[in-house]
């Protein structure tokens, strides 16, 4: 049984000494058959609103797996191949460049060897990347022809074209480089069912596993569940923030038809859970199946090659170097180490954690689920600083409270 009290007693500390707002967690063990929810801080300090266990986050990249599932969802159906160009949806994509050098002048190209297939978005290694993530010439490009990485004002035919007339940063296939890749899958998926992203997971996984909270808007009689944003200013010191890197708008209008599948979603605790229920039981939950097991097996294994998971580099480290894979969307505990948070589960564990804050895993082995959800707006600039960055080791302290106890010998 886990400690309520114990989990408490870690998280709540960091909220006593300003470092984050506030935090929902649950803790899920299949074989107890009820998740344990403990929520501290606040929702709004201002109105000293607390959180509580329905509150609603913004989970940023958290969205990913959940795309990824639908264009798996897809590949059951035979709607898409894995090793199937995107052309046939995204003919704007046949004519691909390849920077020489990732940080070079934009003219400096040579044409791609090889298309990005749907595998490459699910995999990282289309050859795109974000923004903030490189110095050059191409970080000024995507601001101006994508828009922010979340809000968009740019339409979704827009959005594929003008990416599509962007170099890559290398040769599809050959290499992870983590950024709108997930977002190119997510239109594309919209593209081929003829319908909105957000209707489209509406239909294929929300519904069925009764996710009644998680959706790109929050419609308004639900805002006063909202967790309010928060970051840091120049000293360190919590404050609420409207906007976030000018790529959120305070408030998202209702005919913004771009929707982020990459970090666009919001959602709740216990809306997150049915969700990665998914990977304890084959991609069935309860008696809603999504996926093949055969398929969800394939998503939960590694997708990367040793030198693909040696040299993938992501805020100056190297988080596939050792002991952790790639799979479609997820990340893969190969090797059990205690010490590394993306690690701590058993092998055949995954994972995704959220810029803001959010990380959940589900352990097939040992049957549990562990979410965590905050709203910690930090940009790099400041984590580079080292602001904001207690959100990770708040999330390492829960699942030191809350980590259901190892099997031996796995």
């Amino acid at each position: 049984m886990f400690n309520q009290e114990n989990i408490q007693a870690a998280l709540q500390p960091v909220i006593d000494h300003g470092q984050l707002a506030g935090a929902a967690t649950l803790v899920w063990q299949e074989s107890e058959g009820e998740a344990l929810s403990t929520c501290v801080g606040w929702r709004d300090l201002e109105a000293m609103s607390p959180i509580v266990r329905d509150t609603i986050f913004r989970i940023a990249s958290m969205t990913k797996p959940i795309t990824s599932v639908a264009a798996l969802m897809l590949v059951d159906q035979g709607k898409i191949d894995l090793d199937e160009p995107i052309t046939r949806y995204a003919p704007e994509f046949s004519r691909m460049q390849v920077l020489r050098s990732p940080n070079g002048p934009l003219n400096e190209t040579v044409a791609a060897e090889h298309p990005i297939t749907f595998g490459d978005l699910l995999t990282h290694r289309a050859g795109l990347s974000y923004a903030d993530f490189h110095r050059g010439p191409l970080a000024r490009a995507y601001r101006e022809t994508l828009g922010g990485d979340i809000d968009s004002h740019v339409l979704p035919d827009d959005w594929i074209g003008g990416l599509a007339r962007l170099p890559l940063v290398c040769q599809p296939g050959t290499a992870m480089t983590y950024g709108c890749a997930t977002d190119l899958l997510g239109l594309l998926i919209a593209r081929i069912e003829g319908e909105r992203l957000g209707a489209v997971l509406e239909r294929l996984i929300f519904a069925p596993l009764k996710m009644k909270d998680t959706s790109f808007v929050v419609p308004r009689e639900k805002w006063d569940r909202r967790a309010a944003a928060y970051g840091f200013d120049e000293s360190g010191h919590l404050i609420k923030r409207v906007t976030f890197g000018g790529g959120i708008v305070a408030e998202r209008p209702l005919n913004m038809a771009y929707e982020s599948g990459g970090a666009g979603l919001w959602s709740t605790a216990d809306d997150y859970l049915r969700f990665a229920r998914l990977f304890l039981n084959d991609g069935a939950v309860e008696d809603t199946r999504l996926l093949r097991p055969q398929t969800l097996k394939k998503m939960m294994s590694n997708q990367l090659t040793d030198s693909q998971r040696a040299n993938f580099s992501l805020f100056g480290g190297k988080p596939f170097a050792v002991g952790r894979g790639f799979g479609l969307g997820v990340s893969v505990v190969l090797e059990t180490d205690d010490k590394d948070f993306m690690r701590r589960g058993g092998v055949g564990t995954v994972s995704w954690p959220g810029a803001f804050g959010g990380w959940w895993q589900a352990d097939p082995k040992e049957g549990s689920v562990l979410i965590f959800l905050a709203h910690n707006m930090v940009d790099l600039e400041q984590m580079a600083n080292g602001i904001g960055l207690e959100v990770w080791s708040t999330i390492i302290a829960f699942q030191s409270a809350a980590m259901v106890p190892q099997s031996a010998g796995r």
